[in-house]
């Protein structure tokens, strides 16, 4: 089978097209013809070898963690799945992954595909998705009429995050730049902030409806005695340094 791989670390040169023997499930594990893997920023920090030692890979190494397909191979003490089920997956971000014609998963990292689209782009769900919910329920504890703000709206987690808080009935501000916008908007945000270009603080401050705190002026002079506070733990607001 053909698989994109890379022998050792570096930029996004090292990574080449080759033929690589197809993976044979072992116990508790399926081979997933794949339909489609998706791209996440965190491939680039593994490839370049920044992240090796939090996520050590065996090279060469198969990249990308994401993936939409179908169940090829059933092995042994697998009953969850048949071959022909259509799935979605999150690999182990140390493990082979999904940028091949086939890969192996253990059972329980995968759910079944939505039955509707087309069966690669399931593979924009995953780990995207993922985070959203457990960013939005697991941890904030979103409910019905709580306001939220969400940052990078514009981005996959963030417009995932933006859909589920309105299907979940809170009151949605997203933030997200102009080329972003109508789509973000579509998701059902309430409010977008262009953090790109945001009036908005300022024009507060000119209504007396923000006011601007300073704990303290100081000259420019005395930024090593801020710094060393700072660390000590003594400052309380905002400093204010001024050349003159």
């Amino acid at each position: 089978m053909k698989a994109m791989r890379f022998h050792s670390y570096g930029a996004s040169d090292v990574l080449t097209h080759e033929e690589v023997r197809r993976p044979e499930a072992a116990s508790g594990q399926v081979v997933v013809q794949v339909a489609g893997t998706s791209f996440n920023p965190v491939d680039v920090a593994i490839r370049a070898g920044f992240l090796r030692d939090v996520f050590p890979v065996e090279l060469p190494h198969v990249p990308n963690f994401d993936l939409s397909g179908v169940i090829a191979e059933v092995g042994e003490g697998v009953t969850a799945w048949n071959v022909g089920d259509a799935v979605v997956g999150f690999l182990s971000m140390t493990g082979p992954g999904a940028a091949a014609e086939y890969v192996t998963a253990p059972a329980e990292a995968l759910a079944a595909a939505p039955r509707g689209g087309d069966p690669a782009d399931a593979a924009a769900l995953p780990s995207a998705a993922l985070t959203a919910w457990q960013s939005l329920f697991e941890h904030a504890g979103l409910t019905a009429r709580q306001h939220v703000q969400i940052n990078g709206a514009g981005g996959a987690a963030g417009g995932y995050a933006v859909q589920l808080a309105t299907r979940a009935g809170a009151v949605v501000t997203a933030t997200a730049s102009q080329r972003s916008q109508e789509r973000v908007r579509a998701y059902g945000a309430d409010r977008i902030v262009d953090y790109t270009n945001n009036p908005f603080l300022v024009a507060l401050v000119d209504d007396g409806e923000l006011r601007i705190e300073v704990a303290q002026r100081l000259p420019l002079t005395a930024l090593v005695a801020v710094r060393e506070d700072a660390a000590a733990g003594r400052l309380a607001g905002k400093t204010i340094l001024t050349p003159a």
